[in-house]
C-alpha cells in the first residue's frame, strides 16, 4: 500500500460578476459609477453628514375635536345645584316672614287693624242685629253663635253677626255681588268648598263683585279669576285668627238677617 500524498486544500476564487470576460457588464459599471460619492439611498453627496443642510420638516399639527358632552352635562348640574340652593334661601327668607307682611304685598287689601278703630276691634258678644263700619264687617261685636265656616257654600245672604264671629275664629269669609253669572259664583266657589276655615256667600249691596275678609284685613276685586284672591285666602286663613285654636264646626247653618234681640239683651265674651 502506497503512502498518502499531501493533503489537498481547495482553493476559494473570488469572481466578480463579468460579462464572461472577466470584465464588469457595462450597465452595471454605469450604474455603480453614478452611485459612487453620494450617501445612503442616494440622497445628498456622501461625507457631509446625514441631513446636513437640508431643510427640517415642520411637525404638523392635528387639532382634536374637543368633547363637548361632559361639559355640557357638567353646567347643567352647577345650573341646578344654584337653583336648588337659591330656592332654599328663598323659601327660608320667605318663611321667616310673618303673615301680616304677605298680606301687605297683595295690591288692594286694606289693612284695618292698625286703625285701631274701636268699632271693629271690638270682641263683645251682642244678641240683635248690630251696625258695623264696614261692608261687608271685617270685625265689631257680634252674635255669641258662629256661623259653620268648614267650607260651606251658601247660595243666601248670612247673618253679618254670625260672620263676623267666624272671622274672629280665622276664617276667611268670601261673599260676592248678588245677580252675579252662575259660572263665575261656580269658580269662587271651587276656592271654598270643602276647605276648612272658609266659607261664602252672596252679599246684597256690594261695591265690588267680590270681596274677601279675615279680622281686620279685606280684599275688593272685580274678576272672579284674579289671583289675588287665592294669595289672599293662602296667606290669612287660620292665621289671622284673634281666637287661635278655635273651631268652625258646630255653628249656626241658617241663612238671613237676624231678629230684634228682645229687651237689647247682651253677652259676655
Amino acid at each position: 500500500m502506497s503512502a498518502p500524498g499531501p493533503e489537498r486544500v481547495p482553493q476559494s476564487v473570488k469572481v466578480d460578476k463579468t460579462s464572461g470576460q472577466g470584465k464588469p457588464p457595462a450597465k452595471a459599471a454605469a450604474a455603480k459609477k453614478a452611485t459612487a460619492g453620494r450617501g445612503p439611498a442616494g440622497k445628498g453627496p456622501a461625507g457631509k453628514g446625514s441631513g446636513k443642510g437640508r431643510k427640517p420638516v415642520t411637525p404638523v399639527k392635528v387639532a382634536g375635536n374637543r368633547n363637548w358632552g361632559p361639559i355640557a352635562v357638567a353646567g347643567v348640574v352647577v345650573l341646578i345645584a344654584v337653583g336648588i340652593i337659591g330656592y332654599g334661601v328663598f323659601a327660608a327668607v320667605q318663611g321667616s316672614r310673618g303673615w301680616e307682611d304677605k298680606v301687605a304685598e297683595i295690591a288692594g287689601v286694606t289693612n284695618y287693624r292698625e286703625q285701631k278703630n274701636a268699632a271693629i276691634d271690638a270682641r263683645d258678644h251682642k244678641e240683635g242685629p248690630q251696625t258695623y263700619v264696614t261692608s261687608p264687617p271685617v270685625g265689631g261685636a257680634h252674635n255669641s253663635a258662629w256661623q259653620n265656616c268648614m267650607g260651606d257654600v251658601y247660595d243666601k245672604p248670612i247673618a253679618n253677626e254670625h260672620a263676623v264671629h267666624s272671622l274672629e275664629h280665622g276664617a276667611v269669609w268670601v261673599t260676592y255681588k248678588e245677580g252675579l253669572p252662575a259660572d263665575q259664583i261656580e269658580v269662587l266657589q271651587k276656592k271654598v268648598q270643602g276647605k276648612e276655615y272658609t266659607f261664602m256667600s252672596p252679599y246684597a249691596g256690594l261695591d265690588k263683585n267680590v270681596s274677601v275678609q279675615v279680622w281686620g284685613y279685606q280684599l275688593k276685586v272685580d274678576d272672579v279669576n284674579d289671583s289675588r284672591i287665592d294669595q289672599f285666602i293662602q296667606d290669612t286663613r287660620l292665621v289671622a285668627s284673634m281666637e287661635p285654636g278655635a273651631a268652625c264646626s258646630s255653628g249656626n247653618t241658617t241663612t238671613g238677617p237676624l231678629q230684634a234681640a228682645p229687651n237689647g239683651a247682651a253677652t259676655g265674651n
